[in-house]
Formats: C-alpha cells, sequence, structure tokens
C-alpha cells in the first residue's frame, strides 16, 4: 500500500496554488469546537484552529494562492452553518478565498464523487468520509486525467459560486 504524504507536507511543498472543494453537509461530527458551537458556547475559531490558521497565513504568504469553494444545501445543515460562521474569523482572515454554491445551483456540474484538494494543478488528494462525515481514507492521484477533471469541476463551482462576502445563507 502506498504511503499517502500528511496534509502538511503536500501544503509544503505546494509552490503555486491550492485548491480544495467540499461537497458534504457535515464534517467531524465530534469535531469539539463543533460540539462546543452547538451548546451556544462562544467560539474563538482562530485560537481554537490555530493551527489551520497558521499553516493558510505562511502558506500565502509564500505566494501560493489558496481558494475554497463548498457546495452546500440550503437551509445550511447545522456543520454547514458553524463552517459558515467561522469563515472569515479563521478562513478568510489566514488569506484563503472561500466561495459557496447552493447545491441547487449545481445540478448540471460535472463532479467527482469526493472532497478533494489539488495541489499545484498536478496533484489531486481525495477525502473519503464516513455517512456520519467522519474522516475515513485518503487517497493521491496524479494522472493529468483526474488532475484535469478536478480542476474542470473546482473552477467550474468557482466560477457559479458566491464569494463568502456576499452569500447569505438560508
Amino acid at each position: 500500500m502506498t504511503t499517502i504524504p500528511a496534509f502538511g507536507e503536500l501544503i509544503a511543498a505546494t509552490t503555486t496554488s491550492a485548491i480544495h472543494l467540499e461537497m458534504r453537509d457535515a464534517y467531524t461530527p465530534q469535531d469539539p469546537v463543533f460540539l462546543d458551537w452547538m451548546r451556544g458556547e462562544p467560539i474563538d475559531a482562530v485560537e481554537r484552529h490555530r493551527e489551520w490558521y497558521d499553516v493558510v497565513r505562511a502558506t500565502v504568504a509564500r505566494g501560493v494562492t489558496m481558494r475554497r469553494a463548498r457546495i452546500v444545501s440550503e437551509p445550511l445543515a447545522d456543520f454547514t452553518r458553524f463552517e459558515y460562521e467561522c469563515t472569515a474569523a479563521l478562513n478568510i482572515a489566514a488569506g484563503e478565498q472561500v466561495r459557496w454554491l447552493p447545491r441547487r445551483l449545481a445540478s448540471d456540474l460535472c463532479l467527482p464523487g469526493n472532497d478533494f484538494w489539488v495541489f499545484d494543478s498536478r496533484l489531486a488528494r481525495f477525502n473519503h468520509f464516513a455517512g456520519d462525515g467522519s474522516s475515513g481514507e485518503k487517497e493521491m492521484r496524479e494522472e493529468p486525467g483526474v488532475v484535469q477533471l478536478c480542476n474542470g469541476a473546482f473552477e467550474a463551482v468557482w466560477e457559479r459560486a458566491i464569494d463568502h462576502s456576499d452569500y447569505k445563507p438560508l
């Protein structure tokens, strides 16, 4: 079995761009920050996700463009609303660009079956999740056709998606 490099290794080796497409309504259901948010506790997204914030800041400071697009059901699921409420303080403040695409506007797009990252338009990392949203295996693909499929799907979503600053969820 091939060893999949850790995300930190992949992003550290990235020189120009990292794109991420999210298509699920729930992730990591046992995330302590999400559970605190569900209980109505105030959340300092940066402090609670400091490692991610620092990775994005350092990556963007090296000149890498980081973009994330989320295809979402509306009204938003609890986890997606949690992500929405943390995005400006966490992702955007760190330098990541984020857009939202209501699922009803994505019906005619051809999309891969799993969420993915593409690094420098040459390497795709698929994230597999269990039905409850818990994280599963990762899959790396370098075949040009697979990477091209992911790049094309991401760009089609990005073109239609709404910038975080303009998106008003239902």
